[in-house]
């Protein structure tokens, strides 16, 4: 385990099972993922068994157990996104990437998700691209969303 995992949990106390999440949390953001090491780790650090920990962070969908992709594409597909036709472009994604929901591609660029609202429901379908907000997506609007970041992360 790095040493940047090893300074997030000096930072809470040892059993203390409010701590899980945030605890998680921290770790995911400096390590990008929760490997199984890790969750063996934080368990035996707040007193909880692996199936414990893995139950819990799977219930979130916040979690990833596997490494993203350099470019993580997130799809709304609450209520209103959904009313609005994210199911289209969640359909025109998989078609042009090959990925399933939580997939990333073999060559580390992509990564694609779906989360269940981002908040912006007047304004969807909404995608986020690392965190950019794309308001009002469109399924003809993908191919080329996608040529563009192929290109920017080749070229970068």
């Amino acid at each position: 385990m790095s040493a940047e995992i090893e300074s997030i949990m000096k930072k809470y106390r040892p059993g203390r099972r409010e701590d899980l999440i945030p605890l998680l949390q921290e770790i995911q953001d400096e390590n990008g993922y929760l490997s199984e090491d890790i969750i063996v780790k934080a368990g035996n650090f707040i007193g909880l068994s692996t199936t414990k920990i893995y139950g819990l962070a799977t219930f979130y969908d916040q979690f990833r157990f596997l490494p993203a992709g350099r470019i993580i594409i997130r799809i709304c597909n609450g209520t209103s996104c959904f009313l609005n036709g994210s199911q289209n472009v969640i359909s025109k994604i998989r078609e042009e990437t090959g990925l399933a929901p939580g997939q990333t591609s073999r060559d580390g660029l992509f990564s694609y998700e779906i989360v269940t609202c981002m908040g912006g429901c007047t304004r969807g379908p909404l995608l986020t691209v690392n965190d950019d907000y794309q308001l009002n997506v469109k399924p003809g609007q993908i191919p080329d969303l996608l040529r563009k970041l192929r290109y920017i992360a080749e070229n970068d």
